[in-house]
Formats: structure tokens, sequence, C-alpha cells
């Protein structure tokens, strides 16, 4: 239970995180097959990007777990301010680099108007990045603090206003203009620079977390702490690079099959994903109750908590595989009304519902090794099961064997597989013996 109900608040905020994305894919269905297959090639590039950023700011979380693990308040503090200083440099950074990288997607081969609308959509998704890591900087640091609730209700009221603004933006109502796909991009901004605004406030006039000056003035730079975050953030952002990397290289695949088949792929990983981000919400609560037990120097515990996390994430992963197949015509149609795309995304979703339980497992594998401070082989894991096996036999079973987009999520489905095995044995070795900090 106690895994459960640290999981719970971040699963649902993960959920509100991939809930903005099918809002926006609904909105943008509704204007046609190209807009979305757009959205597809943008949102891929996007996060390959955006993900290095988010896989940093997850650092803060396990270490302040292991500083109250093993009653080391102050150091809660300084790691907060250090967070700080890397999340809004990195944000900035990337926020440059996802401005000028959107031009290299008329270079990708996609259909010309695909390509024009991507390139624009892109480039408005990257103004949020900087709300997004000022945000992930007070949530990761609170979550670390085992209080996952602010985040939770802050990601849903935002999903509130997001589907409000991409309703009106992106069809013209209460006298704006029909700004289309580039309105459901400003709508992503404006939802993502209210979470920011609100947990800023929120951390800082709650009496919770006083004793940490939890403000964003920075007066000292400690850059034993900025390595520390560093050597944990920067691998886990290659992890999460290189998944992210493989199904955003699969996207541009799938565009050389043309725009029904992108349209249907982006639906099937939109519902996939809503399925994904809440098992992220039991891969952080087992990091944080993992990160706990290795600061108390328990072994026992450590297994314990990893291990229920991982048959947790399994679990659920399992009964929503069901809802998958059981729905499988239905949920593409909440999406778009072309017959074709929702055929399509049908049988992808059957694929989906194989390699839910590997995925949820998986998932939850990097988290509770993370709260070892275990990065360096996850990331050689990551790396080989989507790069040098899921993205090859993709590509042989997509276009040597002509299965098409279907084949290309069969090569996930056996990466996915690899992934799963490789990280559990891993946990099972690693949480035998303490790792020092």
């Amino acid at each position: 239970m106690s895994t459960l109900n640290l999981a719970y608040p971040v699963m649902i905020g993960q959920l509100g995180w991939v809930m903005m994305g099918v809002v926006d894919s609904i909105m943008v269905g509704g204007l046609g097959p190209i807009p979305l297959a757009a959205a597809s090639v943008s949102n891929g590039i996007f996060f390959l990007i955006l993900v290095i950023g988010i896989g940093i700011s997850y650092a803060v979380t396990p270490l302040t777990a292991i500083a109250v693990g093993a009653g080391k308040n102050d150091e809660c503090a300084i790691l907060f301010k250090q967070s700080i200083i890397i999340n809004i440099l990195l944000g900035i950074i990337l926020l440059i680099v996802t401005y000028y990288l959107s031009g290299i997607i008329k270079f990708l081969n996609q259909p010309n108007e695909v390509a024009r609308q991507s390139i624009s959509y892109t480039r408005i998704l990257g103004y949020s990045i900087i709300p997004i890591m000022v945000f992930q900087t007070y949530k990761q640091f609170v979550e670390g603090l085992s209080n996952t609730r602010p985040a939770m209700v802050i990601t849903i009221i935002a999903n509130l206003i997001n589907a409000a603004i991409n309703w009106i933006l992106v069809y013209g109502h209460l006298g704006f203009p029909k700004l289309e796909l580039n309105g459901s991009g400003w709508a992503t901004f404006f939802s993502r620079f209210f979470m920011a605004v609100v947990i800023i406030w929120y951390v800082i006039n709650s009496g919770n977390f006083k004793q940490f000056n939890v403000s964003l003035v920075v007066k000292e730079i400690n850059y034993k702490f900025i390595k520390k975050i560093l050597a944990l953030g920067v691998p886990s952002a290659f992890q999460y690079f290189f998944e992210v990397g493989a199904f955003s290289f699969a996207i541009i695949m799938i565009g050389w099959l043309g725009t029904i088949q992108l349209a249907a792929h982006q639906i099937a990983m939109n519902l996939a994903s809503i399925t994904y981000m809440a098992t992220l919400g039991i891969s952080s609560a087992g990091a944080i109750r993992v990160g706990n037990a290795v600061g108390k120097q328990d072994v026992h515990e450590v297994r314990r908590a990893g291990f229920t996390a991982i048959m947790l994430g399994a679990l659920i992963m399992a009964a929503c595989g069901i809802i998958f197949v059981l729905f499988r015509n239905l949920l593409p149609s909440l999406y778009i009304h072309n017959n074709s795309v929702i055929s399509i995304a049908s049988s992808l979703l059957i694929i989906a519902a194989m390699f839910e339980i590997f995925d949820g497992t998986q998932a939850v594998g990097i988290g509770v090794l993370r709260g070892l401070t275990d990065v360096k082989g996850p990331t050689l894991i990551t790396f080989f099961s989507y790069w040098i096996i899921a993205l090859p036999v993709g590509y042989f079973f997509g276009f040597i064997l002509k299965m098409q987009v279907v084949g290309v999520w069969v090569g996930f489905l056996i990466g996915l597989v690899s992934s799963a095995i490789l990280l559990t044995l891993r946990f099972n070795k690693k949480s035998k013996k303490l790792i020092a900090i």
C-alpha cells in the first residue's frame, strides 16, 4: 500500500501530461489526417529533445529520498537549489535546439504539407520547454519528500485549461482566429506556463517546505552537488533519449508508408502513452521507496519496495492490455472518422495489448534501479533493446516482409520484452547489495 499511496497521485499527474497530448490529437484529428500526421512527426522530434531535460530533472527525486532516509535534511535544500540552476539553463539550451532542429523535418521524406505544418508546430511547442523545466524542478523535489499530490492537482487543472484553449484556438471560437494545428501548440504552451507558475506559488507558500528555502533565488553554486545530480541525471536522460529516439525514428519510417499509416500510428501510440505514463507513476514511487531504503541501509526493504513496484506495474499494464483488445475499434474512432485510419489503428492496439506487460515492467525497472543510483547499466540495456533489437527487427518486418506499420510495431514488442527481462535481472542482482552514494 505504501507504493500505491505514493504512486497514484504521480500516476494521475503523469496521465495528465499525456492527456494533454490526447486532447491535442482529438482536437487536431477533427481537422483531418494531414494535421494529425504533422502532430505525430512534431511530437516525435519534440519529445526526443524534451526527454533529455525530463530525464535529468528526475535525478533530484531519488537523491532527495536518499537524503531523507539518511536523516540529512540539510542536503535536500542544497539539491533543490542546484537543480534550479541545472534545469533552467538546460531549458534555455533545449529551446534553442528545438527551434533550429525543427528545420530538419523537411529533409525527412515526409509528405510536403505534413512537413510544412510540423515545422511551425514544433517551434511553438519549443517555447513550452522552459515552463516545463521549472515545473519539473519543483515537482521532482517535493516528490522526493514523498509529497506527490500537489503536482497531480495542478496537472488536472492544467488539462482543463488546455482543452478550453484548444477549442478556442484550433477552431477559432469566441472571436479568436482559427489557428488549426498551431492553435493546439499555443494551448499546450499556455497550459504548461500555468503549471510552472502555480507550483512555484504553492511550494513557496506551503509551510511544509519552508525549511528548504524553495524560492527561485540561488545565491551559491555547489559544484559537488551539481556533479552528483548530473552523474545520475545524464545517464537517466540518455535512457529516455534512446527509448524516445527509437520511437521517433519509427515515426519517420512509418511516414515513408504514407499519411494514413502515420495517422493510425499516432492514434495507437497516443493511447499506449496513456498507460505508459500511468506506469511511470509506479516507477517514480518505486524510486522514492527504494531511495528511502538505501538511505536507511536496509537491503530487505530495498528488494521488497523494488519488486513490489515491478509487479504492480505489470499488473496494471495487463489490465490496460485487456481494455485495448476489447475496445480496439471504438478507441480510434474517438480521434478521427476516417475508416482506413481506424482500421489500421485497431490492429496496432492488439499489438500494444501484447507489449503492455513488458512495457510496464521495463518502465518500473528503470525507476527502481534509479532509486539505487544505478543508471549506467540500464542506459546500455535501453540502447541495446531499442536500437540493436527493436528498430532493425521492426524495419525487417515492416519493409522487407511488407508488414508495413504492423511490422514496425512487432519489432518494438520484441525490444520491450528484451528490456523488461534484462532490467528485472539487473535489479535482482544489484539490490542484493547497497550501492554507496
